[in-house]
């Protein structure tokens, strides 16, 4: 059996209690050396073989998998955060299909979670917004017309905007282009609930200049919207006039 495990956002403590046991028991761990905190390699017992997919190709990935299984091993395939944002498992699970090898997902606590909690942020505030844009811009890896920037932007929603550090002049103009002002608030964090962690308040106008003025490159999310701001209105959900099937309105 193949389990894709999500690491969570970066503490090692962060992890699922799921996910901690079946590092505990796993033969075999192909974890994202890239991003992945290797004080989660603890958990292994003595013995595991450990590889580093951040220097291996999918057919390596694969062809270790199909090892591993001939050999009746457990294998944990560790993703960071949570595998189903930006962890290119289908890939690999279309090709553990074609082979005949059973999988199955753990999920994990996602970056963009970790980043509210370090901002200390609500991403869906009453009368502010209620949808979060979880985008990147185009890299290496394209992104469709219909998702650029600029059209995501026309919302005025909640944006998390993932693997574009390195972009943010340019990011910066097309979410001004798509409808947001140059003041609208947002927020650099980078290794969102790691030992480092860095949280950058600032505006979209000034994106690059904040993420230049403290060294950051690399390995951040940006967040974006009225969400950072200090308006909006209180929940419905504990008004003492709103009832609902566990509580009556007061009169």
């Amino acid at each position: 059996m193949i389990h894709f495990v999500g690491a969570g956002s970066g503490a090692a403590d962060l992890i699922t209690i799921r996910g901690m046991k079946l590092l505990e028991a796993a033969d075999t761990v192909i974890y994202a050396g890239s991003l992945v905190n290797p004080q989660l390699l603890e958990y292994t017992r003595k013995g595991c073989e450990i590889y580093n997919s951040a220097v291996m190709t999918l057919d390596e990935v694969i062809s270790v998998m199909e090892q591993c299984e001939k050999k009746k091993m457990t294998t944990v395939r560790l993703h960071t955060g949570d595998p189903c944002v930006y962890g290119a498992i289908r890939e690999q699970m279309d090709r553990l299909d074609a082979l005949g090898i059973a999988y199955d997902v753990c999920p994990g606590v996602s970056s963009f979670c970790g980043a509210a909690a370090a901002l200390k942020a609500e991403y869906t505030l009453p009368d502010v917004s209620q949808t979060v844009i979880l985008t990147r811009m185009a890299g290496r890896t394209p992104v469709p017309d219909s998702e650029s920037i600029e059209s995501l932007a026309a919302h005025h929603a909640t944006m998390v905007i993932f693997l574009s550090t390195g972009m943010l002049e340019e990011l910066s103009a097309r979410l001004i282009k798509g409808g947001y002002t140059a003041d609208t608030p947002a927020a650099i964090v980078y290794k969102a609930t790691w030992k480092d962690e860095k949280v950058c308040r600032c505006t979209v106008g000034t994106l690059y200049r904040t993420a230049k003025e403290n060294g950051i490159t690399k390995t951040a999310l940006i967040t974006v919207g009225d969400f950072l701001g200090n308006e909006h209105s209180l929940s419905k959900l504990y008004s003492a006039d709103f009832e609902t099937e566990f509580r009556k309105a007061s009169k």
